[in-house]
């Protein structure tokens, strides 16, 4: 895959550069030595109840004489250490930090409790294998990779109002931040290929999609992109809209001309005038290039997207036309 830190090298005379972190202040991993320490009981409050506001904390209860407990030290701390910061170890001697374990009702060692928001929210007892653990991990901090997922979602929204509103740079940037950090995500790919479209950059989104391997680019999304550069293609071959719109005056029954404006309409962004050229030619003549006119407005709806606001007002007609 390509560097998305810049994805156009320079837009309007400003170079642009991806700023966005996913999974925490850093997109980098804590380093071990930030995840596992040692507390003793005038420490526990702030190392555990207070940092386990930030992620869980693993509190493991153990002892020197302990067997079990040296053969869990190795298995948790590589686990927590895999975890890249989802979750804290903290280590507690009981044989010199007696009185936390004794409050919590601990009677057996090793004993692991996980602090969630401060409190007491999991455990475990005895030496468990390491997919035991990591299902613990898992189950006190969630699925690896889920709190990076659901922030690309959120700035994939965000990427995506930005564009709507005409906001291409801003748009563009949280599209390559997203691809930094998720090399194959097919929409952030496509999002970034419209900002270049709305830049008036078709050939360098058209290798930006073009370039990807076949199971990415079969993707709903990337193939839009596609088709959508496909009909920009078409549209500045079809002719003068004025001259089109000339034509429809002396005759509005001239459907190969109302088919040539509206694909124009269309990559003019005027989605909803494309469209009612389209329904109208539907309304007056279903045989038109055997149903072109309903096939183009369809096409135009793969590309378009369910929730835009020119495909509910469409398919609304359409289906008054249709079943009328």
């Amino acid at each position: 895959m390509s560097d998305y830190g810049n994805p156009y090298g320079s837009y309007g005379n400003q170079t642009m550069t991806a700023k966005a972190e996913f999974g925490g202040a850093s997109p980098a991993a804590p380093a071990a030595g930030d995840l596992i320490k040692d507390t003793t009981t005038a420490n526990f409050a702030r190392d555990v109840m207070d940092e386990s506001r930030n992620q869980p904390v693993l509190v493991d209860f153990w002892a020197p004489w302990c067997g079990p407990c040296k053969q869990l030290t190795p298995i948790i701390e590589k686990a927590v250490n895999e975890a890249g910061g989802r979750v804290k170890l903290v280590k507690m001697n009981i044989d010199d930090h007696p009185s936390v374990a004794g409050q919590l009702g601990i009677q057996s060692i090793p004993a692991v409790v996980a602090f969630v928001n401060g409190r007491p929210a999991d455990g475990f007892m005895g030496a468990l294998p390491e997919s035991q653990v990591k299902a613990f991990i898992d189950k006190v901090a969630g699925p690896a990779g889920a709190d990076q997922a659901a922030e690309i979602a959120a700035v994939l929204e965000e990427a995506a109002g930005l564009l709507a509103a005409g906001d291409i740079d801003g748009a563009a940037q949280l599209f390559a931040a997203i691809l930094q950090a998720d090399p194959d995500n097919t929409k952030a790919i496509a999002g970034l290929s419209d900002c270049m479209i709305g830049a008036n950059q078709h050939q360098r989104a058209r290798e930006l999609v073009s370039q990807l391997p076949e199971d990415l680019a079969k993707a709903a999304e990337i193939q839009a992109v596609l088709t959508r550069l496909d009909q920009i293609d078409e549209a500045r071959k079809l002719g003068d809209p004025v001259a089109l719109e000339h034509t429809l005056s002396l005759n509005p029954d001239d459907h190969e001309a109302r088919l040539k404006l509206a694909k124009i309409r269309n990559v003019e962004g005027r989605r909803e005038e494309a469209a009612e050229h389209l329904l109208l030619i539907m309304k007056r003549d279903r045989t038109f290039e055997d149903d072109g006119a309903r096939k183009q407005l369809l096409q135009f709806f793969e590309v378009w997207g369910p929730k835009d606001p020119a495909t509910i007002m469409a398919r609304r007609k359409l289906s008054s036309i249709l079943f009328s």
